[in-house]
């Protein structure tokens, strides 16, 4: 179950250890950011409302809860984190747990809400809206959009006609840009404007085969290779953007398997989520770690520090 699979150009490393850090049966844990300044893993709980952040050397989760279903977050100025929660994007101070809205997006279409987020290497804010499901597994298309909140206030919409927009980053060189659209089941680069924010020329990737399970959240390491966290596939992927190669697997012991990011010291430690919802209780009980949060180490590779968003 904690094997990892590589084929020849892979890396060459030992099994990967694999911990369950956050021993908590949250319910949709998505969108770990690690926080140099403080060492803590912040993350959200998309289904329980909730923004969390974890103490590795107390073993405490601190807890901000939202009224709307939140999404993503990202890393701002020192006591504050940019959250992506219904159709809104909004400050959080965790000092007072107080959120000042500034933005309200998708006005037409009311059952839409905030999925996956990140700030870009100019600082700033991406993110997707998607439908919710109208029965489980089942998601209307077509709904979704990619939007950038700019340091100013302003949001563009750069791209729409999406599925469930999900993870996303950037290439070292930031020219090229990385998206996921869970409902097509594939990777996507597109050319990036660094001065701009600006989107364009779109082309696949990498299409998940069937086995592999969903895209979901996403991140880079400092070789330029892609991680991707595949739900219901309960494997982290890494794929050569250059080759669209799969380079290896990460079998993790749980089956929804939501996001990953590196963190940690010099960013060596892969942090995974993962969700209980959507399982049967029989299937709860096969998978006792469904919605832990896990620590991957050994992997022989380092992550990119995330960027702070500048507004």
């Amino acid at each position: 179950m904690f094997s990892l699979g590589c084929d020849s150009v892979g890396l060459a490393m030992a099994s990967p250890k694999i911990e369950a850090v956050i021993r908590q049966r949250h319910r949709m844990a998505e969108c770990p950011v690690w926080e140099e300044e403080t060492g803590q893993l912040v993350y959200v709980d998309i289904n329980s409302r909730n923004v969390c952040r974890w103490n590795p050397f107390t073993g405490e989760v601190q807890t901000v809860g939202l009224r709307n279903r939140v999404g993503s977050v990202a890393l701002c100025q020192k006591g504050t984190y940019l959250v992506a929660a219904g159709t809104c994007l909004g400050l959080l101070d965790w000092g007072t747990k107080q959120v000042q809205w500034v933005a309200w997006l998708d006005r037409d279409k009311p059952h839409n809400r905030f999925n996956d987020g990140k700030v870009d290497p100019a600082g700033r804010f991406v993110a997707g809206t998607m439908p919710e499901a109208s029965a489980p597994g089942m998601w209307a298309r077509g709904q979704g959009s990619l939007y950038t909140l700019y340091g100013d206030g302003s949001v563009v919409r750069h791209l729409e006609g999406l599925g469930i927009p999900n993870g996303l980053d950037w290439s070292l060189d930031h020219r090229t840009f990385y998206h996921v659209d869970s409902l097509d089941y594939c990777v996507r680069a597109f050319d990036y404007d660094i001065q701009t924010g600006g989107i364009a020329n779109p082309r696949i990737l990498y299409h998940l085969q069937q086995g592999q399970g969903m895209p979901d959240g996403m991140c880079v390491d400092t070789a330029g290779k892609l991680w991707v966290a595949c739900i219901d596939g309960g494997r982290v992927i890494r794929v050569d953007p250059e080759t669209g190669m799969l380079l290896c697997t990460v079998h993790m012991p749980v089956s929804r398997v939501t996001s990953c990011s590196f963190g940690g010291p010099s960013y060596m430690d892969l942090y995974v989520t993962s969700a209980a919802d959507g399982l049967s209780q029989e299937q709860l009980l096969k998978e006792p770690q469904a919605g832990h949060v896990f620590k991957v180490t050994s992997l022989g590779v380092r992550g990119v520090a995330p960027h702070a968003f500048s507004g």
